[in-house]
């Protein structure tokens, strides 16, 4: 099993795939490590040798990925919070950033409904 970057990769995934299991790459940056890599896309992570292993991860020393990218964007949003704008404030008041409507929908950041009242049993 591979481990790049505190990420232990599947072994039975296509590399281009597996690398996307790491904070920060995706698809497009996962093609563009294993070309300069120098490494056929159509590889397997368990048929990887040490030596590719290697390489990925010198590429990979070019971008900010997992630890020091969630930090970087943890701490874009206190700056928001701190600075007291109009998506600092939805981020601490926990409701959609972006300019999706509440009245229906957003439940991910809202949260469970909350019940109004008790329902009473009419007898």
């Amino acid at each position: 099993m591979a481990r790049i970057s505190g990420v232990d990769l599947p072994n039975d995934k296509r590399i281009e795939i597996a690398l996307t299991y790491i904070y920060g790459i995706g698809r497009t940056l996962a093609k563009e490590v294993i070309t300069k890599a120098q490494i056929n896309p159509d590889t397997r992570v368990k048929d990887l040798t040490n030596e590719d292993i290697g390489k990925i991860r010198n590429v990979l020393g070019d971008y900010k990925i997992e630890g020091a990218l969630r930090t970087e964007v943890s701490m874009n949003i206190k700056r928001l919070m701190d600075i007291g704008c109009y998506r600092g404030l939805r981020h601490r008041r926990g409701l959609p950033v972006r300019g999706q409507r509440t009245h229906t929908n957003a439940r991910t950041r809202t949260g469970k409904r909350r019940a109004v009242g008790a329902k009473k049993k009419s007898r």
